[in-house]
């Protein structure tokens, strides 16, 4: 199925008081797992690749490209509505190349930026990128991060709704991610959420909202922060987590004389990638129910532009 723009699948989900899951794939293989998951789901989905956790000059020299080139031939393949996000840039210049290796939506990590040199950056790639019919997710207030000794706030700020309010006016966002005590990469316990401040910029900002660090967002607040214009969820950290523990599991199992030739690279049952594939995509499958997006999937071809 052709890519479907961004907008459209926020759009809907806004409609229809669910949201939409953007769950981080990091090679063919996990993409794999969490489009599997959409389709059993029937769900609409944002598949794609984040570029946080990845080394710059991996991506600099191709890297982009090829995860390009992975996420549309899965996209391309698939029976549910898809859109394709490379996620969290480091530079403008990887989120441009990222449009011209066939991402249909982009996203500048600017959470550590001053407003002023953010809004000028995003304002220039929403140019670029509209014109290429591609959508551009904004940022504004950064997240706390779990740590091993904690969660960091020292570099953490919350989302002001008058300056989203701003942002969004100003650089032409398609959808905007905000800060109201979500936490990055946390593991072991809930974030909590300011669902006053999340009221307050929705009341303001017109564009669906999306949270980051959706591994730790509490299950309880995903309806209520739904009716208060979030439409889309990041989820990253406890996929990676699942399919590890999956990948262990039939790593310990295979014995002291493994058959390598069934064990890697088979695509059978005993393939320990498959394992660790089940994992990921059974927990994917529990969020997309959690955000309401189960059987909510276009069948029919919508083609894009870009």
């Amino acid at each position: 199925m052709p890519l479907a723009p961004l907008p459209q699948i926020l759009g809907k989900a806004r409609s229809a008081a669910y949201a939409v899951g953007y769950f981080e794939a990091w090679d063919a293989c996990s993409l794999e797992a969490v489009l599997a998951a959409a389709e059993a789901e029937s769900a609409p989905v944002i598949l794609g690749f984040g570029a946080m956790m990845v080394d710059g000059s991996w991506l600099d020299s191709g890297g982009i490209e090829l995860l390009g080139a992975i996420g549309r031939s899965y996209a391309a393949r698939s029976s549910v509505d898809v859109a394709l996000l490379f996620n969290e840039t480091h530079t403008f210049d990887q989120a441009r190349r990222g449009i011209d290796a066939g991402f249909n939506a982009v996203m500048i990590d600017t959470h550590s930026w001053e407003t002023d040199e953010a809004i000028g950056a995003v304002k220039e790639l929403c140019r670029v990128a509209h014109q290429r019919g591609v959508a551009v997710e904004g940022e504004l207030g950064s997240p706390a991060e779990a740590t091993a000794s904690g969660v960091d706030h020292r570099h953490a700020s919350l989302t002001d709704p008058g300056e989203a309010e701003h942002f969004v006016e100003e650089t032409g966002v398609d959808c905007l991610a905000v800060s109201v005590g979500n936490v990055h990469i946390m593991m072991d316990q809930e974030a909590s959420i300011d669902m006053e401040r999340l009221q307050s910029i929705h009341e303001r900002v017109d564009v669906p909202l999306v949270i980051h660090g959706g591994t730790s967002f509490p299950p309880s607040a995903v309806a209520p922060a739904i009716a208060l214009g979030v439409a889309k969820f990041n989820v990253g950290t406890v996929l990676k987590h699942e399919f590890w523990n999956g990948l262990d599991s039939a790593v310990r199992s295979a014995g002291g004389h493994p058959d390598v030739h069934q064990l890697l690279g088979s695509n059978k049952d005993s393939d320990v990638m498959a394992n660790a594939q089940s994992r990921m995509t059974a927990k994917v499958r529990s969020l997309i129910k959690q955000y309401g997006g189960s059987g909510r999937a276009e069948i029919a071809s919508e083609v894009t532009v870009g």
